[in-house]
């Protein structure tokens, strides 16, 4: 068996401090009750001392919430350990995350009052100080304490191994090496944490934590580098959010690990069914929308558009993916069909839908797929099924159109003007009327010569959005004979003419047969 590596949440507490999101107890509990789902090992529910409400959230989750550690947040001051010691009494697995700032940039300038020392190394000495007593209180609420020294990625080695080394003495559980600016790089970060392991007496005795935020990118690279290299606990967010760039993402962790199982030699206990889940969850309490290509967790990570990837992809699904769809809870892998999808994506989706086209039926509706998709940022399946009722013909067009202007407004008589081919000749119309429809269908009528009446005209958006496919279903009669034609495009008017032309293809059609009846042999 590989050795396991915590998870620890703190969409809760550094997610929140995302700018422009807030949380409330209630949204808190909801989000924690899908983290103990995911099965997280820790949830960090918040920051006690910070205001009553979220005094409130972490008492309700440590008394609520099942299964994860639920973990609190304070500085190395005695009001805050206290405020966590009080809000996770009812809590079966708490935690108290406490600690302080650990680079010479933080002591300089967050503890720059002279009661903590007149110089910068008086000042290390207070802050060593203050570090191990905040251990040894949290320790009086509970035996699970975790030590973050902030900063640490700026941290002076020496000192930061002195640090570490004190607060383990002081009973610390867990230390946390946190890369609160997201500075360093995978080598560097991973080498911090080897040095603390090569370093720090009696690091034996407590479980290395890596916290890596993402200013340059490299949060979820940093946190691996530091698996790597001997931490057995990872911190970080649903979708990476948080303070400034963003946390880790955790989903991008743990399905890492899961993957690269060979190479990361280590395994969660995250159930990575539910990442999808808690990702769509996570970003509609918060109001953060998941960008479409997120690793992971994105609307199109297990999206294929462009020809070649499609085709792999149908012949072979490993040929472009390297995770299955289901195993981070999405329902399936798909094919989005654009400008740039082949023959091979559109037979399949089409095959899917129930149209199984012979070569020439498939070319044909390829060629009106490439028309809509050129206008379109992706074809959807609604947009096919019209495309197979408006090109793939049960009868032989007799009339086919050309051309088509209209001209409307608001101050202006509509006209338009269309241009037909007509069995083997073209002709030409123009008409104005009661509207853009109408003067496009008078002017059919005038190339055509038919006299079929509309008896019923209806139209309907067959996709969403701005570029929505439309389809327009009419019923014409002429000589007693009933027909529906169908006609779609991105275009209505356009998709009225082709119903239109489609109906009178289906009359020619049926005038034909009539007047030319089978013959019995006897």
């Amino acid at each position: 068996m590989s050795e396991k590596v915590a998870v620890f949440d703190t969409t809760l507490r550094d997610g929140e401090q995302a700018a422009g999101t807030r949380l409330g107890s209630r949204e808190k509990i909801v989000i924690a009750r899908q983290l103990a789902q995911l099965n997280v090992d820790v949830i960090e529910a918040g920051y006690p001392n910070s205001s009553p409400e979220d005094f409130e959230a972490v008492e309700r989750i440590g008394r609520e919430i099942e299964g994860p550690a639920i973990c609190a947040l304070s500085r190395a001051v005695p009001a805050d350990i206290e405020a966590c010691g009080k809000a996770l009494a009812g809590c079966k697995r708490p935690r108290i995350h406490t600690g302080i700032g650990a680079s010479d940039i933080h002591i300089a300038g967050k503890f720059q009052d002279e009661r903590y020392g007149r110089t910068l190394e008086e000042k290390r000495r207070k802050i060593l100080e203050m570090a191990v007593d905040a251990v040894k209180l949290a320790r009086q609420f509970t035996d699970d304490v975790e030590f973050y020294a902030e900063d640490a990625g700026r941290a002076e080695r020496a000192y930061l191994f002195e640090m570490i080394g004190a607060v383990i003495a002081a009973g610390a559980r867990v230390v946390n090496i946190p890369d609160t600016t997201g500075y360093t790089v995978p080598e560097q970060y991973g080498a911090l944490i080897r040095s603390l392991r090569e370093n720090v007496p009696g690091i034996d005795r407590a479980t290395i934590s890596v916290h890596c935020h993402d200013d340059l990118g490299m949060a979820v690279a940093n946190s691996l580098a530091g698996v790597l290299n001997g931490a057995r606990q990872v911190e970080g967010t649903i979708n990476g959010i948080g303070e400034r760039a963003g946390n880790a993402a955790l989903e991008e962790i743990v399905m890492a690990l899961r993957t690269r199982a060979d190479y990361f030699g280590v395994h969660t206990g995250v159930d990575s069914r539910e990442l999808h889940r808690t990702s769509r969850l996570v970003a509609d309490l918060l109001g953060f929308q998941v960008p479409r290509n997120k690793a992971v967790v994105g609307a199109n990570a297990f999206s294929h558009s462009s020809g070649i990837h499609v085709d792999g992809f149908l012949k072979q699904r490993e040929t472009y993916e390297i995770m299955r769809p289901e195993d981070v809870g999405m329902a399936e892998s798909k094919v989005v069909l654009t400008a740039r999808t082949g023959r091979h994506g559109l037979a399949d989706r089409l095959a899917r839908l129930g149209y199984a086209l012979d070569e020439k039926e498939l070319e044909q509706a390829y060629r009106r797929f490439l028309a809509v998709a050129d206008k379109k940022q992706e074809v959807f399946d609604e947009d096919l099924l019209a495309i197979v009722h408006d090109e793939i013909h049960p009868v032989p067009p007799v009339y086919e159109l050309r051309y088509l202007h209209i001209y409307s407004g608001t101050s202006a008589i509509p006209t338009a003007t269309v241009r037909l081919q007509v069995k083997d000749a073209t002709g030409e119309g123009a008409a104005i009327g009661d509207g853009p429809v109408d003067a496009v269908y008078r002017a059919i009528a005038q190339v055509t010569g038919t006299a079929a009446r509309l008896e019923r005209y209806e139209i309907r958006a067959v996709t969403s959005g701005a570029e929505a496919m439309g389809e327009v279903t009419v019923q014409i009669v002429e000589g007693g004979r009933k027909v529906v034609g169908r006609g779609a495009s991105t275009d209505v008017i356009e998709a009225s003419a082709k119903a239109y032309i489609d109906g009178l293809n289906r009359l020619a059609s049926l005038a034909s047969a009539a007047a030319s009846p089978p013959t019995v042999e006897l």
